[in-house]
C-alpha cells in the first residue's frame, strides 16, 4: 500500500468515533483557549503550546494515537514558557522525559489499537499495586523538592509534586492505565495553582493557565471513560 493511502486510512480512522459531545468539548477548549488569549494579547509561543497541549490531552482521553503528535510540539512550546518562568522542573520534565516518551507512547499504543473503535484499549491497575505506585511517588515528591530548592527554583515542592507526578501519569498512559487520570487531575490542580500564582504575580501567559485549567476538567472527564470502558473490557 503506498504511503499516501495509509496516510488517509490513519487519519480517517482519527476522525472516526467522536461524538457529539466530544466534538463540542473539544471545540470549546479551543475557544476558550484563543478567547482568552486574544482578550489577553498573550504571545505566539504561549498560544501554540496551549492549544497543542488541550488538543493532545483530549485526544489521549479519546485513546487516539494523534495525541503524541501534539503532545511533541506543546512539549517544546511549553518548555520555553517554563524556563522564562524560572519553573525549572517543568523545563526538565519536558526536554528530557515528556519528549522522549511521545515517541515511546505512539509505536507502543499502536499495537494496541481496537479495530472496532479505532481507539487504544484501556486497562486498570490492581488495588495494591495502586497503593504501591502511590507510595513510591509520594517519596520521589519529597526527594525532588529538595533537589529543586538546591537549584533555586520557584515553589520547589509544588514545582517536584507536578514533575514527578507527571513522570509516573505518563507511564501509566504509555501503558493504557486508567489510573493515570487519577494522578493527572493531580498534577493539574497543582499546576493551576503553580500558574496562577505566576500569573496573580505579574505573568502574561494566561494561555498557559487556561490550558491546565481545561487539563484539570478533561482528566476529570476522563477518568469517568476509562474507568467504564475498562470495567467493560
Amino acid at each position: 500500500m503506498k504511503t499516501n493511502e495509509k496516510l488517509k486510512q490513519w487519519i480517517k480512522k482519527e476522525c472516526t468515533g467522536w461524538s457529539q459531545f466530544d466534538v463540542a468539548w473539544i471545540m470549546i477548549a479551543t475557544i476558550v483557549i484563543l478567547g482568552l488569549s486574544i482578550y489577553w494579547k498573550d504571545n505566539m509561543i504561549s498560544i501554540i503550546a496551549a492549544l497543542t497541549g488541550v488538543w493532545c490531552v483530549i485526544l489521549t482521553g479519546k485513546g487516539k494515537r494523534s495525541s503524541f503528535l501534539f503532545g511533541t510540539v506543546n512539549v517544546l512550546f511549553y518548555a520555553i514558557i517554563s524556563y522564562q518562568a524560572a519553573y525549572y522542573g517543568e523545563v526538565m520534565l519536558n526536554i528530557l522525559y515528556y519528549l522522549p516518551a511521545n515517541f515511546i507512547g505512539w509505536f507502543a499504543w499502536k499495537k494496541h489499537m481496537n479495530d472496532e473503535t479505532n481507539e487504544v484499549n484501556k486497562a486498570r491497575l490492581p488495588f495494591q499495586k495502586s497503593l504501591i505506585l502511590y507510595g513510591v511517588t509520594a517519596m520521589g515528591i519529597v526527594g525532588y523538592g529538595f533537589v529543586l530548592n538546591l537549584m533555586g527554583g520557584n515553589l520547589p515542592f509544588v514545582d517536584s509534586m507536578s514533575t514527578v507526578v507527571s513522570v509516573v501519569a505518563q507511564i501509566l498512559s504509555i501503558k493504557r492505565l486508567t489510573e493515570q487520570w487519577i494522578l493527572w487531575i493531580v498534577v493539574d490542580v497543582v499546576t493551576v495553582i503553580m500558574w496562577a500564582i505566576n500569573f496573580a504575580n505579574g505573568g502574561e501567559s494566561i494561555a498557559t493557565l487556561a490550558m491546565w485549567s481545561v487539563y484539570l476538567i478533561n482528566a476529570i472527564i476522563m477518568f469517568v471513560k476509562w474507568n467504564k470502558e475498562a470495567k467493560q473490557a
